[in-house]
């Protein structure tokens, strides 16, 4: 009897001890990032995406490639060339339909983590499996080396001004050229691509050029930074009912409103401090946590790893995309 209340006890603290560490003091959940970012690999389960494009995870994430026939992927010490199969579809087929209108191959950026999530660093999306950067930089006819592939700068497609810095105000026509406008216009032109981020200079030049206002000009949205590479988001994919679309475009994006909120108030002049005045505390971004993802995420991140069993292989080798659009919610875009 006293050996049973004695071994109670023992479990107990055992179990008090491992929420503690796993959850922190007073029940708070976990940083999610800091899970999901220890991941190495994607979850064996059958390719899924579950929340939204900011607030989601990814299972049966299935990795890019390093090399392909017509891509090579960057900054491979990231491992974050993991994404749902469709969106790895969407990214090599763009890869060898660029090579149709002169784009000699892509260099692909960060898609997501192995089970997505929170990343971290640098994105507040790719959490879900359907976010792509492509540099605005070709793919060279040589194959880089890792090194090369860690240390190598994509190129801006921002004019500089007298004084050597980028400005916001202004592209740079001999860099972005009519086969940079055609590998943008490629993949927007694509049924299951529901968003291309671009700088506003680019988005600009774009509404200039195709005047028409093509349907495909309307997925092309001007967004801050994205003058060294384009976002492609592909809609939630079928199989998928866990993740949660975004809303329709509002417009084409290149009325006189659209654009004079970038390059005057966005991109503007910035006004002159009061004298006086005290400058303003930056605020602290408010970490995400387990509680604030789909309950589904806490399955992807305990699963086991993909590649162990015979079915996870299974589960992949036999996806076949849908490339259907997503229906729209009213979800915020981010």
């Amino acid at each position: 009897m006293i050996f049973s209340r004695v071994c109670k006890t023992v479990s107990m603290a055992l179990i008090a001890t491992s929420v503690t560490v796993q959850f922190g003091p007073a029940g708070a959940e976990p940083i999610a990032k800091r899970l999901f970012g220890a991941k190495k690999v994607a979850a064996a389960m059958q390719p899924a995406v579950f929340g939204s494009y900011a607030k989601g995870c990814v299972a049966g994430a299935e990795r890019l490639a390093d090399d392909g026939p017509t891509w090579q992927a960057m900054r491979l010490s990231r491992n974050r060339h993991w994404a749902h199969p469709e969106l790895i579809a969407t990214v090599e087929k763009l890869s060898r339909d660029g090579q149709k209108i002169g784009w000699n191959g892509l260099l692909v950026g960060d898609l997501t983590q192995p089970r997505g999530g929170p990343m971290t660093s640098g994105h507040a999306s790719h959490q879900a499996g359907l976010d792509a950067d492509v540099w605005l930089t070709p793919m060279p006819n040589h194959r880089l080396s890792r090194k090369e592939r860690e240390q190598l700068s994509a190129t801006s497609m921002l004019l500089r001004n007298s004084n050597g810095k980028l400005t916001n105000q202004k592209l740079d026509k001999r860099r972005f050229t009519k086969t940079h406008a055609g590998i943008i216009r490629t993949a927007a032109q694509y049924r299951n691509v529901e968003r291309i981020f671009v700088h506003p200079t680019i988005k600009r030049e774009l509404c200039r050029q195709y005047p028409g206002k093509p349907k495909w000009l309307g997925k092309v949205r001007a967004q801050f930074g994205h003058h060294y590479h384009f976002h492609v988001r592909i809609g939630c994919p079928s199989g998928s009912p866990g993740c949660k679309s975004q809303a329709p475009v509002p417009s084409y994006g290149c009325d006189k409103a659209t654009m004079d909120y970038w390059f005057k108030v966005a991109y503007g002049p910035r006004p002159k401090p009061k004298p006086g005045a005290k400058p303003a505390k930056p605020r602290k971004k408010r970490q995400i946590r387990m509680q604030d993802l789909p309950r589904q995420c806490r399955a992807v991140l305990n699963a086991g790893n993909l590649g162990t069993t015979s079915a996870a292989i299974t589960f992949a080798a036999s996806y076949v995309p849908a490339g259907r659009i997503a229906k729209p919610s009213p979800r915020p875009v981010r």
